[in-house]
């Protein structure tokens, strides 16, 4: 009990978690209480913001709640709220800096939903990210900066249900609560290492990706997992379960993998393509009893795949025509990139990719000197300089 009485920050020293009090926040919900949120705005150039959504519940994702930080003070407003007009909101929004944790999910979330792209953003994952730190989960900084444990409950919510409770809302205040100390605590370990900047480039691509919003469902999103391993009844048993899958996760308002997970659905479309039929397929499959009530839909849909041509299936995009294998020589040149990339992101304690991924890689191979053009300012400084580049660009004067 006498942890209790201990100063955080020697509770943290001494191995003591703490479950820090929630901040008092005003819960937005009613028509026309935007007023204190928009008055608070206009006194301040930064917003620390953090989003809740309903995506483990529901088959379509939607912003659920709204938390904020402004100069102090927290305010919760209930996207969900009947009557609740948020277009003053977001014109306030605009033109501040924000802080936020992970905000890529979030961004897309908001740009489906309004349109809403920031003016400017300090992102406190990528800054761990880009200081090297293995546990970069906002729970995990507050808990190794702040000795701070967060409750686990909100993460797996339903954010849709109305009433929130003061429990879940207890927890929503604290996401934006620590916001700013951290930044802070951040940016100093930044500016020490000269690796401000690359935040900066980092979070104008952010919110550069969140303007592109989610990709929009393909004909080919059912070919999961090792589908490309199947060539005859499996791939059209697949195709049919996949949309049997999506049929019912529409029809029950729920996620998909809460009706068959990827796994089981592969399982059917292998035990098709070894030549099984539908009834050994079936007796197969245990969904739970939960599912009892949906098995017949299934079974149809097997029997509907196994009736199926593969070859009237969807096709798969083609390569673009103008697409052309890279050469032995640009092959080598990207595995001599790749060892540079690899030995430099040791040398830094970062992950490799975030210098260069696989694709751009290969873009580097194929167009060394359009480097500039295929990453950001800061990784392709990290890159030119090293051996692989440095020959290749001598060789190009030669």
């Amino acid at each position: 009990m006498i942890s209790r009485f201990l100063p955080t920050q020697l509770r943290r020293l001494l191995g003591v978690k703490v479950t820090t009090r929630p901040p008092p926040y005003l819960l937005l919900d009613q028509p026309g209480s935007l007023t204190p949120i928009l008055r608070a705005l206009e006194r301040v150039d930064e917003v620390a913001l953090d989003t809740e959504a309903d995506n483990m519940y529901h088959y379509r994702t939607r912003v659920c709640l709204l938390q904020f930080l402004i100069d102090g003070e927290v305010f919760l407003v209930d996207v969900l709220a009947p009557g609740l007009v948020l277009d003053p909101l977001w014109k306030a929004l605009a033109p501040k800096h924000l802080v936020m944790h992970g905000s890529d999910f979030d961004l897309r979330l908001l740009y489906d939903l309004c349109g809403f792209q920031p003016h400017s953003l300090f992102d406190t994952m990528l800054a761990a990210q880009l200081l090297g730190l293995q546990r970069i989960g906002l729970a995990s900084l507050l808990d190794q900066h702040f000795g701070v444990a967060l409750d686990k409950e909100g993460q797996k919510a339903n954010w849709s249900k109305r009433p929130i409770t003061p429990k879940l809302l207890n927890y929503a205040s604290l996401d934006v609560w620590h916001l700013p100390a951290l930044r802070d605590i951040l940016t100093r370990d930044l500016k020490r290492l000269g690796r401000l900047s690359w935040l900066e480039q980092q979070c104008r691509a952010q919110i550069a990706a969140g303007a592109e919003g989610f990709a929009p469902p393909t004909d080919n999103d059912w070919r999961i997992g090792r589908s490309e391993r199947l060539r005859g009844p499996g791939l059209s048993v697949l195709h049919a379960v996949w949309h049997w899958r999506e049929a019912q996760a529409q029809r029950l308002d729920t996620p998909p993998f809460k009706v068959c997970g990827n796994a089981m659905l592969l399982k059917i479309a292998e035990a098709a393509e070894s030549g099984d039929g539908a009834e050994t397929i079936l007796n197969s499959v245990h969904l739970g009893k939960r599912h009892d009530r949906i098995f017949p839909s299934l079974a149809q849909a097997v029997r509907t795949g196994l009736a199926r041509d593969p070859k009237t299936l969807p096709r798969r995009p083609g390569r673009d025509p103008h697409h052309v294998a890279l050469t032995q020589a640009e092959i080598e040149l990207q595995e001599r990139v790749r060892t540079d990339r690899d030995r430099v992101a040791k040398k830094l304690s970062i992950e490799p990719t975030l210098i260069a991924n696989r694709s751009q890689l290969a873009q580097i191979a194929r167009a060394p000197r359009q480097i500039n053009q295929l990453l950001l300012p800061w990784q392709a400084e990290l890159l030119v300089h090293e051996p692989a580049l440095t020959k290749a660009f001598a060789s190009a004067k030669a």
